[in-house]
């Protein structure tokens, strides 16, 4: 019964880290492309930031658009003591009239323009969302990744602790073991229960923050995520950094409020002249015939053209200074995102470079030690040339190694989805056109 159980236990310990569930009763794995396409497609703050930009868009055309035109009609010049007698006096009459403002020549134009700018700037803030929400998603998938895993170590230690605690039981019972070692056993099966428990719950919460970033309802369940390779970012940083600069999505839209600043300047130096008003009236008389005035009563009609007189100087200054100080508000902004996207890339890429590291070596070379360790200590332990606690040791040393490398594969595939929305989407490849990934073992 005892070499049953010790066979069992290796048998248990030679599975590896990555083992997973049992075809049988596996749930449905989960696509990350298709989550994050739902999530572009139902988020509703994205839907806000493309009905933002619709309605500033809409205002492009409003912006060059001339004033309506002001119709006039009215009765002129007429007698109190008879307000309807127009052929009583040749000063009265009646007066249609027509006018339309005209802004400077140029002034629209750059109107549009400015309006223009400022919808671009809207049109590139949801694309910079979008990188956003996807990288969201991609760092919720991947959470939901490394505790699932840590839950499958749990499992699997909670089997290796109860064959500690046979063992130590069937030691005891012949007298070569002490009751300490079983409550020790015991006591470390309560620890994995509690942390279990833990777990459990942060998945729940995980899977909440996936649900609400896809619009839908909390309660949807999110199916087990997949194994993968880790892939290897094959530019350097000085070609993301060219990358990012060139597809940023926010870096576009602070160019375009920075040539909005521009355009708002130079329409700003425009309001030094002046506009100007054009107005035409048609004077309907009637022939007068009286023993005092005799008037053919002959139509008559005006051309007139108004404008103001630009002199609030200082006001048109104000308005220019405004408008220099947006430029300059907007290019310092951008050298800022800039110099952030730099320090960024070179951190992130030092980050892959450790966690992958760390993946080979405990791959390679650490876990697969500590199990022989461990494999070594339960045999020590069976002929008393160990104690418990040194079995116990290996345990704890296996399971934090396990947990250090799922850890370590979740935070790649996060930095690198940090990376892919610092950089503005997927990354280009060596020549600028194929994509910048390679998988790594």
């Amino acid at each position: 019964m005892k070499t049953l159980h010790t066979f069992a236990l290796l048998l248990l310990l030679a599975v590896s880290p990555s083992m997973v569930w049992a075809e049988e009763g596996k749930p449905p794995a989960e696509d990350l492309s298709r989550l994050i396409a739902t999530a572009l497609d139902k988020n509703p703050e994205l839907k806000s930031s493309q009905a933002r930009w619709q309605m500033f868009a809409n205002r492009v055309k409003q912006a060059s658009a001339l004033e309506d035109p002001m119709f006039m009609f009215k009765l002129q010049n007429l007698m109190a003591k008879e307000p309807f007698a127009f052929d009583k006096d040749p000063q009265t009459s009646k007066v249609i009239g027509i006018s339309q403002q005209l802004p400077f020549w140029g002034k629209r134009a750059i109107k549009q323009e400015v309006a223009q700018y400022e919808a671009e700037s809207y049109k590139w803030a949801i694309e910079e969302r979008k990188l956003e929400l996807a990288r969201m998603v991609k760092e919720t998938y991947y959470q939901i990744y490394a505790v699932d895993k840590f839950l499958q170590i749990i499992d699997k230690n909670l089997q290796i602790l109860t064959d500690f605690i046979t063992i130590a039981e069937s030691k005891y019972s012949v007298g070569q073991g002490v009751q300490q070692d079983i409550y020790k056993a015991g006591l470390e099966k309560s620890k994995m229960l509690d942390m279990q428990i833990t777990l459990k719950q942060q998945r729940r919460s995980l899977e909440a923050n996936l649900n609400y970033l896809l619009y839908r309802p909390d309660t949807t369940p999110i199916g087990r995520i997949p194994d993968f390779d880790l892939p290897k970012p094959s530019l350097t940083a000085e070609r993301l950094k060219e990358a990012a600069f060139a597809k940023r999505p926010q870096v576009k839209s602070l160019i375009s409020l920075a040539n909005k600043g521009d355009a708002s300047r130079r329409l700003a130096q425009k309001e030094y002249y002046p506009d100007f008003n054009l107005s035409f009236e048609y004077m309907f008389r009637e022939a007068v015939n009286t023993e005092m005035i005799k008037d053919p009563g002959d139509n008559m009609f005006t051309v007139g053209v108004t404008f103001n007189l630009p002199l609030q100087r200082e006001r048109r200054q104000a308005m220019v200074a405004e408008a220099t100080s947006e430029t300059n508000m907007s290019l310092e902004e951008l050298n800022g995102l800039k110099n952030s996207i730099t320090y960024s890339i070179h951190d992130i890429l030092a980050q892959l470079e450790r966690r992958q590291k760390l993946v080979e070596l405990y791959k390679g070379g650490i876990i697969p030690q500590a199990e022989q360790s461990l494999e070594s200590a339960i045999i020590s332990y069976r002929v008393n040339k160990v104690d418990f606690l040194t079995l116990l040791d290996g345990r704890v040393n296996l399971f934090n190694y396990e947990r250090e490398l799922y850890d370590s594969q979740a935070e790649y595939m996060m930095k690198l989805a940090q990376l892919e929305a610092l950089v503005g989407g997927e990354l280009p490849g060596p020549a600028g056109q194929t994509p910048a990934l390679t998988a790594v073992k």
